[in-house]
């Protein structure tokens, strides 16, 4: 039986619309992905880090009542679970302020043995930092070497732009341990200056052969050497964009877990299984902007369940 994994970070997300806090959630890009896929009640583990204080406390009882599984934790006691302040502009979309204070060990964990038939979803600034990177590095080569299908997300930020001459080749280094590259155009653009889908790729290729490429509220599309396939995103009023793309990855996940396919497949999908996972992930993206939750709601998931067995 596979497991599936998501490396990242942990905060506590404090939203506000304007200058007013409108709701407070467990966050961090795979965390998110987590609960999603926890909530589709997959055997999901997730490997970061954050405290033995109260609010540490809240978001482990939080994931385990989401069916997030924490062994893989590392549970500091010297400082505080991380806190980012998200401010939703117009269109709902969130530029953060981080409030850290955190150990000098960082991610003390044993790392897991991976099988063939596990998944390893990580990225984000977390998969790219230099206090952190040796552990991260070790977590998934070791997948790599099992044969473990990897998703990678650069969900690259604007803030981290003036590092990127230090942080691109960690970038590369993480897109070639990759079985799947999933990023944004604005990711690609500010990474690689392409501006285009056929840029990104002809770039990418050359360190993995797969990839899904999101564009906020235009298509999604699956580019490999051989298939381009694209699937439209509805047009929607969202309450928050935070956690959007992570449950679009989320879904992507959970496709491809739930029908078998592994890394070994990915190259010889057909167009309608490409569009189905597409679909997937847009599906579960399209739930988690209509509010504030960071996450597929509880609804949508008994929904989602019920209609696909």
């Amino acid at each position: 039986m596979g497991r599936i994994f998501c490396i990242g970070e942990t905060v506590f997300d404090i939203i506000f619309q304007g200058t007013q806090p409108v709701a407070g959630k467990a966050g961090g890009s795979m965390l998110n992905s987590a609960v999603s896929m926890g909530r589709m009640d997959l055997p999901v583990y997730f490997i970061s880090e954050y405290g033995n204080d109260p609010l540490g406390q809240h978001i482990d009882n939080f994931l385990k009542n989401n069916g997030v599984d924490t062994r893989f934790v590392y549970r500091f006691a010297t400082s505080k679970t991380s806190i980012a302040l998200a401010f939703l502009d117009e269109k709902r979309n969130a530029s953060y302020a981080f409030y850290k204070d955190l150990p000098q060990e960082r991610l003390a964990i044993t790392t897991p043995t991976f099988t063939p038939s596990d998944y390893v979803l990580f990225g984000s600034y977390y998969a790219i930092n230099n206090e952190i990177r040796r552990k991260i590095l070790e977590l998934v080569t070791h997948a790599r070497q099992a044969g473990a299908t990897i998703i990678y997300d650069p969900n690259f930020r604007k803030a981290h732009l003036h590092e990127l001459p230090q942080l691109f080749p960690m970038i590369i280094e993480n897109m070639q341990l990759a079985s799947l590259v999933k990023a944004s155009d604005e990711d690609l653009q500010m990474i690689f200056q392409t501006n285009n889908l056929l840029e990104s790729y002809q770039t990418i290729e050359k360190y993995c052969a797969h990839l899904i490429y999101t564009q906020s509220s235009n298509d999604v599309i699956f580019k490999n050497n051989s298939k381009q396939v694209s699937v439209p995103v509805p047009t929607i009023t969202p309450t928050s964009t935070i956690g959007a793309g992570d449950s679009f990855s989320a879904g992507v996940l959970y496709y491809l877990f739930t029908h078998g396919l592994g890394h070994n497949d990915l190259a010889e999908l057909d167009e309608t299984t490409i569009q189905q996972l597409l679909q997937t992930g847009i599906d579960f993206a399209t739930d988690v902007c209509l509010s504030y939750d960071n996450y597929i709601s509880e609804d949508f998931a008994r929904k989602y369940k019920d209609a696909n067995h």
